[in-house]
């Protein structure tokens, strides 16, 4: 029997996650903040860690090109759609 935690939805720990590059992109939408980071070498990869979530959540993002503000800021409403306001995670 192994004596490691049983995996929870989060985010990855920071030494466990990708390489980012570039400073994040903090953004507020619909008064929820994110905290968006490009994965390095991968200009349409982003990692969205949802701060003022009731937990420790976030999504990401996977293209092809670089993703503009609002295109970001769509990327989160879509995300926020889909959470089940009594859980907080996405809804089933």
């Amino acid at each position: 029997m192994s004596s490691e935690p049983e995996p929870e939805p989060g985010l990855a720990p920071e030494h466990m996650g990708p390489r980012y590059q570039g400073d994040p992109i903090m953004l507020t939408v619909d008064g929820e903040e994110f905290r968006i980071r490009v994965r390095a070498g991968q200009p349409g990869s982003y990692d969205f860690d949802w701060l003022s979530g009731p937990h420790a959540y976030g999504f990401g993002h996977y293209g092809p090109a670089a993703l503009s503000r609002s295109e970001l800021e769509e990327a989160i409403r879509r995300f926020l759609a889909d959470i089940d306001p009594t859980t907080g995670y996405l809804a089933e």
